[in-house]
């Protein structure tokens, strides 16, 4: 099943998880202090979304213009 989005709803969509993921990898690092384990949970789950973020860009890179 291909999941149709035009250019800008993914450039958003992008920037929702970079980011969205880096913050949440970053509160992971903070919350890690008190709770180890589940600041590894949200290191590891931020660093998931970021990833797929940046994986999108290429993703983007390779679609042609509209």
């Amino acid at each position: 099943m291909a999941l149709l989005l035009n250019s800008k709803r993914l450039h958003t969509l992008i920037w929702v998880l970079v980011y969205g993921g880096l913050l949440t990898l970053v509160l992971g690092l903070s919350v890690q202090r008190s709770d180890d384990d589940l600041g590894w949970g949200m290191v590891a789950a931020g660093f998931a979304v970021a990833l797929l973020g940046f994986a999108l860009v290429f993703v983007r890179a390779r679609m042609k213009a509209d």
